[in-house]
């Protein structure tokens, strides 16, 4: 299963770009004993995070879904704000950040990296 993003994914992250700031939804299910891995790869993970421009918005454990179909249980959620997505872009191409990416691999039987764009004002600012 598919836990870090590759190149045709970068790819199409970039090729629908609206510009401005992006936010990745993190959804994470931890393999047995990832969570230690995991929490390694998030504190090496914070120095390419202010390289880049990057901040941790909100982390927190899943507790039990109020409304999901089974099997949508999450153990994690974080949210990741980028400048924009070409920072993000950056940062996972860094060759010091590939060298980490392993401890994600390792600490997680299953993943969502979902993009989030602004919604527009309603404000008109």
């Amino acid at each position: 299963m598919a836990v870090d993003p590759q190149g045709a994914d970068l790819a199409q992250l970039m090729a629908e770009d609206q510009g401005g700031p992006v936010v990745m939804l993190n959804l994470l299910r931890f393999a047995p004993g990832g969570r230690a891995r995991y929490e390694e790869y998030a504190q090496r993970t914070s120095a390419f995070l202010k390289r880049y421009g990057g901040e941790l918005v909100c982390a927190g454990d899943g507790d039990t879904p109020l409304v999901a179909e089974e099997g949508q249980a999450w153990d994690a959620v974080l949210l990741v704000r980028y400048p924009d997505r070409e920072a993000f872009s950056r940062m996972v191409a860094d060759p010091g950040y590939q060298e980490i990416t392993s401890l994600r691999r390792q600490a997680l039987a299953e993943a969502v990296l979902q993009p989030t764009s602004p919604w527009p004002s309603r404000h008109g600012g």
